[in-house]
């Protein structure tokens, strides 16, 4: 019996995902629950678990494939294997009746994975195709297959708009293909299950000319873009907007646009900060806990927000009103090879200097992996951001759309510094702290901004503030 798996709802209603990579193959045995490709959303890479216990049919998408929820995305040969349902809950929805199809027509074929809902209007197959990621294999007779002479030149814009999937091979053979300057895109498979094999790549080195000596051979062909979709032409490398890039660029301009952005300065001196930070490291009980100047600002923060609510509260313009929150989902910046995200801790304003530190900890690690929930990424109702680790000693941060505040930490200095009338060394640092005017006035931002800096150069100022 063949089963299709589409591509679920995987959070917040996110329309599409990019297919990072598959991690089966036509002909594998998959067992139920088996981890058999990766996506990314706009907002994380998530890993997506196989409905099915049986063996792969087809792949009906290739590694940098944009795929819209919804989309067949695996087929499964489960012969009398059957997906588990005592334990998962029930389809979001429906899949739509003008996009269902025979295998979406009987709910209980549908795997039961949590998010995994109807697909949206005009959902069915993948919307675009973002790179030709290799050259068409099918058993249809009308595909298009690309036999390339020594020194032709190669163009494959002339069947990009045909299915095209990544050629299949082993490691050692990609490894072996990568050292002659081999595309595998041009080499003919006559392995079984049209796998490329070792002898198919060195038969095609030798027609074309290539050769382990002397460095990679020289094909004239268009150059093949990069493992991420970046393509260099020249003196020019062209890389897709999309994923956390394309999100983020969406929210920074969204924001800049929408709520009028006010920026204020403090610089302030944070040596008792330093001091405190130095001594918890040393305290044996807690070297399992980075507490740094990062887990102090949030700290800070959290206690200032309570005094301050303008700066934890939202623009309804929908509903006219002015949303005022009772707790703290404190966003965190996260630089990532992906691009800026911003997860948030949720009621951080509940936990201690040691909890804070740790969820930072986790967060950014998360954050790094690409592995951050979507679920992670909204609903934060201020953020910081650490543009000290830079180097950096001050900016004008851009507000998350839909928060009031965003607080930008500056690198910590030793400087010359007046302290209690006389010049000595102290560590300096600048807080720049961007607000929505609209929500915000001046003197509410700069009394907020003052008493965080009032923590900061003294600590146990936090004792007094509730």
């Amino acid at each position: 019996m063949t089963e299709d798996f589409r591509l679920p709802d995987l959070g917040e209603g996110l329309p599409e995902a990019e297919l990072v990579q598959w991690l089966v193959a036509e002909g594998d045995t998959v067992a139920l629950n088996q981890t058999i490709a990766e996506v990314e959303t706009a907002k994380a890479v998530v890993e997506l678990p196989s409905p099915y216990a049986g063996t792969v049919t087809a792949l009906h998408a290739a590694a940098g494939d944009v795929i819209s929820v919804g989309s067949v995305l695996i087929s499964f040969d489960t012969a009398d294997a059957s997906p588990s349902t005592s334990s998962a809950p029930e389809p979001a929805a429906e899949v739509a009746p003008e996009t269902a199809t025979p295998a979406q027509a009987t709910p209980a074929a549908e795997p039961n994975l949590v998010g995994y809902g109807a697909a949206p209007a005009g959902a069915g197959r993948p919307r675009r195709r973002t790179r030709a990621a290799g050259v068409a294999r099918a058993s249809a007779p009308d595909t298009a297959v690309l036999e390339a002479a020594p020194h032709d030149a190669i163009h494959l814009g002339d069947v990009t708009d045909r299915p095209i999937e990544r050629p299949r091979s082993t490691p050692p053979v990609r490894k072996l293909a990568k050292e002659l300057g081999v595309d595998l895109a041009l080499v003919e498979a006559t392995g079984a299950s049209g796998i490329i094999t070792r002898a198919d790549v060195e038969a095609f080195a030798a027609r074309v000319g290539a050769s382990t000596i002397g460095g990679a051979p020289t094909i004239d062909r268009e150059p093949a873009p990069a493992q991420d979709g970046r393509e260099t032409r020249g003196r020019e490398t062209r890389t897709p907007i999309r994923g956390v890039r394309k999100h983020t660029a969406e929210a920074m301009v969204r924001s800049a646009f929408t709520a009028p952005h006010v920026t204020t300065f403090l610089t302030v001196d944070v040596t008792a900060t330093t001091e405190l930070i130095a001594s918890l490291r040393a305290d044996r009980s807690l070297q399992d806990h980075r507490i740094g100047i990062l887990a102090v600002a949030a700290k800070a923060v959290c206690l200032a927000l309570a005094r301050h609510p303008e700066l934890n509260s939202r623009w309804d313009e929908a509903a006219g009103e002015i949303v005022e929150h009772h707790y703290v989902n404190l966003g965190i910046a996260a630089a990532t090879g992906r691009g800026l995200v911003v997860p948030n801790i949720r009621d951080a304003h509940e936990l201690t200097l040691v909890e804070l530190a740790d969820r930072i900890r986790a967060l950014a690690e998360t954050a790094r992996a690409g592995k951050t929930a979507p679920g992670d990424m909204t609903g934060g109702t201020f953020s910081i951001t650490n543009v000290g680790v830079f180097g950096v000693d001050a900016g004008t941060p851009i507000l998350n759309p839909g928060e009031a505040g965003i607080l930008a930490l500056g690198a910590v200095r030793r400087q010359p510094w007046e302290h209690r009338g006389e010049i000595a060394l102290r560590d300096v640092m600048t807080l720049a702290l961007s607000f929505d005017h609209r929500l915000v006035d001046g003197e509410q931002g700069s009394k907020f901004l003052v008493d965080v800096a009032d923590v900061l150069r003294e600590p146990g100022r936090a004792m007094l503030l509730r």
